[in-house]
């Protein structure tokens, strides 16, 4: 993997990734330090994009009914710089008909402990905690 970052004007930059390399892929997100999205948090976005990626596979695979899905992280930071990240609340909701709360539980464990690398990534340097909630419909 290979990711880049160009500087467009003033703080904004447009960042491009390839998976392989010579595979580039189109610009994917842009960074801006005043008005837009800020690198960290892109990387909190990647931390709720990996772990809603397992989990809502691994419900697929259960056969679970699942109509409704997102995931949430309640980050706190430290009051100085580099103002880290601090504690991590992940929350799951999902929408869904008579959703197994032992499915959801076992496919949020899993991406906790084997599948996000992000969250694999970001648990060495800060505690983070899962909670969910089944919404019937």
């Amino acid at each position: 993997m290979e990711v880049a970052i160009n500087w467009e004007k003033g703080l904004v930059f447009s960042g491009t990734a390839a998976r392989a390399e010579g595979d580039p892929l189109p610009p994917l997100v842009t960074l801006d330090g005043h008005d837009g999205l800020k690198p960290i948090e892109l990387v909190a976005l990647g931390l709720v994009g990996c772990t809603a990626m397992d989990v809502i596979s691994i419900l697929q695979k259960k056969q679970q009914d699942v109509t409704g899905f997102e995931v949430k992280a309640h980050i706190e930071r430290s009051a100085d710089h580099p103002k880290v990240y601090t504690d991590v609340v992940i929350e799951y909701i999902v929408r869904g008909r008579h959703v197994n709360p032992a499915a959801v539980e076992r496919a949020i464990e899993l991406s906790a402990t084997k599948y996000c690398a992000v969250q694999a990534m970001l648990s060495k340097a800060v505690p983070i905690h899962h909670t969910y909630r089944i919404v019937e419909g």
